[in-house]
């Protein structure tokens, strides 16, 4: 928000120069983020002097230039071509002398020493909109003829520099967001730090209703949208540009002059935070206003001329015929004032912040009234702006206050009462002040002490203070104005003893499996938790009513939590492909947010939303690309396979006591689940559909593996790492050719085979699978290989042999299968 320094020494009386305002402003919450000077007119007018035409000749190469000499006020004259119709003999002129920059918008350029036609040229007379001044072209500016000759033009137009503060304000802090309220906390930075100052705003008590000529009714159907409305009329106005005074205020914090009217009601909201609204009075048929809702679907069309279909919860000000406004956001294309305008109808109210944040967000609409409206202004200024919005359209754009105010304020907005505590003041700022001190600071923050005693306050905090509720806030408030700095750093150094406990064990566990991912080539990302309610449409496995929805998203792309990393990871493999990047293994950490509708209603609101952590793993493009060593290779479902199961093994988990299922949903085209074996999934991992690649335009296969790490904590709860020598007795590797069923996987075959031998069967491997020819119809061979090994003796053949016989005995019985 930018924040004029000379007009903020309207309402507060300092001495500080801009960049102390700015660093006072910083250190009391305020953070000011540059401090620039600049002018009401750019450029500051600098290189211009008021000239007098000695002489006026017309050129002779041309039908339309004029040669002419000026005196500039010293030295010989100077001779000027100019091209303007209205030049003359005798006439005071404004002069851009040989090295004056004129600016035009965001264009600049330079008066340079010329000939034109032949003739030298060393200036040019200027025009109102060549030197920022106004926005005729039809001719140089012709000065009265006491302007003297030689004056400087910055010197002549009054021209004063300005410096402009760039306050950045938080959204809790809605008193801040005008000059008023800049200067509020400006004053009880000055009051704490020993400053001779003062603060005030203009008086209203000159306002008096003139007469009842032009009585518009207001009726408020929807007081809960609507706590507070009030309006005035005024009568006989003339709609023309604003007095400069004006012009050059809104300009210096970067706002475009429309009109008288239009300009007030901008001065005000950016004065005193308060928006209001200038209605053509004589569009309200039957001078009634009514604020309420409308239908849903109702077409509206607004100032930017877009028709817009209206949400039976967007509160609307009407006349009796139809809708003139959207409350709080933005006015309707025929109910603003314009120069045809004589007779106006003034808005001042107070709406409720939800119901103007929903529907700015609903229209995609952000103007100065919403962000104020949404944030909380001041219901108790709401009387005030509206009397001196209407005294400075009687002094500036004429007319008469000709209505009662009416002000419709059934339940008028209390006070917020504290009961602060001096001992928790010190506690949580961590050093004593003193009482005196903290009653100073509150009352310089306009907050009225109500109660007193030996161990506290009881204060009342005035409404437009919507951030400071609790005692919390108020010691906040306290700490800020008394300054950070002024606290000093203990020397003392408070500990307690804590124990490890299975958060301790989750994160390192996560820096050891992330040191692991990154050792086989990954890279971490971490999207945002926010995401694409659309990504759910449709799905079975994660359905879109088990989304978490937000009451108020930024934007359709960020309007539900995430029920699965798989798409934010999509998104950055997206991103990198479109880049020539399409070689990519990532991996995240992350929280993913689920709602059952069968929980919510109950005692605790809370039961129906739960979070999840998980991992998830993405792998896609090519496995090696570009090696003299190594032909190209994509990645595979089995190379993700393997980062999956090194994982449970360096978490500590025995493959062997691990169920491994075919998984079929909406999500993969094909793909495995991971179960303990009481039935709790740790992982799913496979091939990502097509329908979803070519949702994020992606045209390499994706693997994708999401882990739930909450289950995998639990199932290593109870492990615990043993060491032991390495055998001192070979291993022995028998090898099975098996001829079985096409749908059999190997996962089968290896549970059956831990599930005879739990003692001597180390490894299970999967060495070649044969489909094809000299092959029975609808089956496969397998190639398993199987290793043994006794940690006590070396193992005999009877031994190997009678184990080997069970296994296929078994895999006979329960596959189907037959040697080869």
């Amino acid at each position: 928000m930018n924040i004029s320094y000379n007009w903020l020494k309207e309402y507060v009386d300092f001495s500080l120069t801009p960049d102390e305002v700015a660093a006072a402003l910083t250190s009391i919450g305020l953070e000011t983020g540059g401090v620039e000077e600049v002018q009401t007119v750019k450029g500051g007018l600098e290189g211009l002097v008021i000239g007098e035409v000695l002489t006026c000749e017309d050129h002779p190469n041309s039908d339309h230039l004029h040669i002419t000499t000026v005196n500039l006020g010293s030295g010989e004259p100077t001779q000027i071509v100019c091209g303007a119709a209205n030049v003359a003999a005798g006439q005071k002129v404004v002069v851009a002398t040989v090295g004056t920059i004129l600016y035009s918008g965001e264009e600049s350029f330079t008066i340079k020493k010329s000939k034109i036609r032949g003739v030298e040229s060393l200036g040019m007379i200027c025009a109102e909109d060549e030197i920022g001044i106004g926005t005729s072209h039809e001719g140089i500016i012709v000065l009265p003829t006491d302007a003297v000759p030689g004056t400087l033009a910055k010197d002549y137009y009054n021209v004063k520099s300005d410096y402009l503060l760039e306050v950045d304000i938080t959204p809790n802090r809605a008193d801040g967001s005008s000059h008023y309220g800049v200067a509020r906390d400006l004053y009880a930075y000055l009051v704490q730090n020993g400053y001779k100052t003062s603060l005030s705003k203009p008086s209203t008590d000159g306002f008096i209703i003139d007469n009842h000529d032009l009585d518009i009714n207001v009726i408020v159907e929807n007081k809960e949208a609507c706590p507070r409305y009030a309006g005035v009329s005024v009568k006989g106005v003339t709609v023309k540009e604003s007095p400069d005074w004006l012009q050059d205020k809104l300009r210096i914090i970067g706002l475009r002059p429309i009109n008288n009217v239009v300009d007030i009601t901008n001065y005000i909201l950016h004065a005193f935070g308060q928006p209001l609204h200038c209605f053509d009075a004589d569009k309200i048929s039957d001078n009634v206003v009514i604020v309420e809702t409308l239908p849903e679907g109702t077409p509206f069309v607004t100032l930017d001329g877009v028709e817009r279909k209206l949400s039976d919860r967007d509160l609307m000000i009407c006349s009796k015929e139809a809708p003139m406004c959207i409350a709080g956001v933005f006015g309707g294309l025929d109910s603003g004032a314009t120069e045809e305008t004589r007779n106006v109808f003034i808005e001042s109210a107070y709406f409720h912040p939800t119901w103007v944040r929903k529907t700015a967000r609903r229209h995609g609409l952000n103007t100065d009234a919403s962000f104020r409206f949404e944030r909380g202004v001041d219901p108790n200024a709401t009387i005030y702006c509206l009397k001196l919005a209407a005294m400075m359209v009687k002094e500036i754009a004429g007319g008469t206050i000709s209505s009662d105010i009416k002000d419709i304020y059934d339940n008028p907005i209390k006070d917020f009462t504290v009961n602060l505590s001096y001992q928790k003041v010190n506690l949580l700022i961590g050093k004593h002040i003193p009482a005196e001190t903290i009653k100073n600071i509150v009352a310089s923050l306009e907050m009225k002490i109500t109660e007193e005693t030996n161990d506290g306050i009881v204060l009342s905090i005035p409404p437009y203070r919507v951030d400071v509720q609790r005692d919390v806030d108020v010691i906040e408030d306290i700490l800020r104005i008394y300054g950070y700095n002024n606290v000093e750093i203990p020397t003392d150094l408070n500990s307690s003893l804590t124990t490890k406990g299975e958060e301790d064990k989750s994160y390192k566990l996560q820096n050891l499996i992330s040191e692991q991912l990154v050792g086989c080539g990954f890279n971490e990302i971490m999207n945002n938790s926010l995401t694409r309610g659309a990504y759910y449409d449709g799905l079975e496995v994660y359905p879109a009513e088990k989304s978490v929805m937000l009451l108020n998203p930024l934007s359709n792309d960020l309007n539900v939590m995430r029920q699965t990393l798989l798409f934010g990871g999509l998104e950055s493999i997206a991103r990198n492909a479109n880049r020539k990047h399409a070689d990519l293994k990532f991996f995240e950490f992350g929280n993913c947010y689920y709602f059952d509708k069968d929980k919510k209603g109950g005692e605790k609101p809370l039961a129906a939303y739960s979070e999840e952590y998980h991992l998830g793993i993405w792998v896609t493009g090519k496995r090696v690309a570009n090696s003299w060593a190594h032909a190209d290779e994509n990645s595979s479902v089995y190379e993700l396979k393997s980062y999956v199961e090194n994982i449970f093994i360096r978490l500590g988990l025995d493959l062997r006591n691990l169920v491994v299922g075919n998984l079929t949903d909406d999500i993969f085209s094909a793909a495995l689940s991971v179960h303990t074996r009481g039935g709790k999934k740790l992982a799913v991992f496979g091939m990502v559909s097509g329908k979803i690649q070519k949702a994020f335009d992606i045209d390499n296969e994706v693997y994708f593996a999401d882990l739930n790490w909450k289950e995998l904590m639990k199932a290593i709860r109870s492990v615990k790492i043993k060491y032991q020598e390495l055998s001192k007795f070979p291993a022995v590797k028998r090898d099975l050719a098996l001829l079985l069923d096409k749908n059999i996987q190997f996962a089968e075959i290896e549970k059956i085979a831990y599930d005879t031998e739990k003692k001597l069967l180390r490894e299970v491997s999967l060495f070649d699978v044969y489909e094809g020819k000299n092959m029975e119809a609808g089956k496969k061979s397998y190639a398993v290989s199987f290793m043994l090994q006794d940690e006590s003796q070396t193992l005999t053949d009877k031994v190997i042999d009678k184990i080997m016989s069970r296994l296929v005995k078994n895999l006979e019985e329960k596959l189907g299968a037959k040697l080869r």
